[in-house]
């Protein structure tokens, strides 16, 4: 009796579990879409508070209302357009509002009206999640997937809003960009005269510079080919920690999440950053920008990797593992054929960047031709700056052409 109770249980979870793991995906696309929808009011308001502020007053105010005020309006303004629209929440999510019977301007009106009681609805479909949340059987109107309506009919402007709502975030953004940016085009056109002198310079290279340009080249691509055969030593195994459809059962999953977090987190912090700590920790030179270059092309090659994992096809490995074939022969001879022509162009294209990179990096001190480019330019010396800009430039461009030839062939 007790070993029939525990298999039981273990083989069939508590009712209360079942009732959330039910009603989860119903409350998610609420959830989602209110929250959707709620980011692009505020940003809306924030951004257009910002841009009427510049124009009108000339002040980079973001808000004439305190923080507070501007929240409820959101949710205020959240509330009516998901109660009489479609909201790009709505839109996004694949959910509509349609009458349980019939329709009216007032089932809208009182759906609007109860909509302030969201979090007790959402707490309501996780307990049981075949209930009809009380704001529908009071406003005669449920939340539908959008696949669940019949075939599609002329509708009102207002229940199409999602497009109204999407103009009007892009409109606000350009407003916007175009005032922090401070874009003058007559500038632009009309001051390029200060620019002859460095442009004369430019276009007369210090050309007895040629052989420290190409001696510092040289370490420039040493640092990127090390820094890429390192990240690939890295990568790839990571890469299967990182792959979503490899990651069975809950230790996988844990190592899945943690592997995942800790490649954004890497990819979050740009390069140059990467070498300002290196530089910090060895010291100026090569090896520094060596390794901030690895940092960053270790997150980029496990990201492209993994997501080239997710994409096999799961046949091939199936029908190994049925003969009976542990799991390492499942990676050998189901998986590895099928990444090995990818991972090879993903690993040239990210030693194309490190190369492009290595430029940037020296600029602070991590070693190679940068570093001395840099110092050309801050002593004005733009004949010799373009000197190794040349040299760059041909090197870059080569790496480039040959790089794309060999993907194209492993294609």
């Amino acid at each position: 009796m007790k070993e029939r109770y525990y298999a039981g249980f273990m083989t069939e979870p508590p009712r209360f579990l079942r009732e959330i793991a039910n009603g989860l995906p119903r409350v998610r696309r609420r959830v989602y879409a209110a929250l959707t929808d709620l980011c692009a009011i505020v940003y809306v308001l924030v951004m257009g508070s910002y841009s009427l502020n510049y124009i009108l007053y000339h002040s980079k105010s973001f808000a004439v209302l305190p923080w507070w005020v501007i929240l409820v309006i959101a949710v205020e303004l959240t509330a009516l357009w998901e109660s009489f629209g479609v909201s790009i929440g709505m839109r996004i999510l694949g959910i509509r509002l349609t009458p349980i019977e019939r329709d009216s301007i007032n089932q809208h009106f009182l759906y609007y009206l109860l909509w302030p009681l969201f979090p007790l609805f959402t707490l309501q479909l996780l307990v049981n999640s075949n209930a009809v949340p009380l704001h529908e059987r009071i406003s005669g109107l449920k939340v539908v997937k959008a696949t669940e309506l019949p075939v599609a009919t002329p509708r009102p402007w207002y229940r199409q809003s999602w497009a109204a709502g999407a103009l009007i975030v892009a409109i606000v953004s350009l407003v916007t960009a175009v005032i922090i940016t401070q874009v003058n085009i007559y500038s632009l056109f009309a001051h390029a005269d200060r620019t002859k002198r460095l442009w004369s310079r430019l276009f007369h290279p210090n050309w007895s510079l040629i052989g420290d340009g190409v001696r510092l080249l040289i370490v420039t691509i040493f640092m990127a080919l090390m820094a890429t055969l390192f990240a690939i030593l890295v990568a790839v195994p990571l890469s299967f920690l990182a792959a979503r459809n490899l990651s069975q059962g809950a230790i996988r999953r844990t190592i899945y999440i943690f592997v995942r977090t800790a490649v954004d987190i890497m990819r979050s912090v740009d390069a140059i950053i990467w070498a300002i700590v290196f530089i910090v920790w060895v010291r100026a030179g090569p090896f520094p920008g060596m390794l901030a270059l690895f940092v960053q092309a270790t997150a980029n090659l496990t990201k492209l990797y993994s997501e080239r994992l997710e994409s096999i096809d799961p046949g091939p490995p199936e029908a190994i593992r049925a003969t009976g074939a542990n799991g390492l022969q499942v990676i050998l001879y189901g998986i590895i054929p099928q990444i090995i022509n990818p991972y090879l162009s993903f690993t040239l294209y990210q030693w194309d960047i490190n190369v492009r990179m290595s430029t940037v990096i020296g600029m602070i001190g991590g070693g190679g031709i940068g570093q001395m480019l840099f110092q050309y330019m801050r002593i004005w010396d733009y004949s010799s700056a373009s000197m190794m800009m040349l040299l760059i430039m041909a090197t870059v461009w080569l790496i480039d052409y040959t790089s794309s030839r060999l993907r194209a062939k492993l294609s």
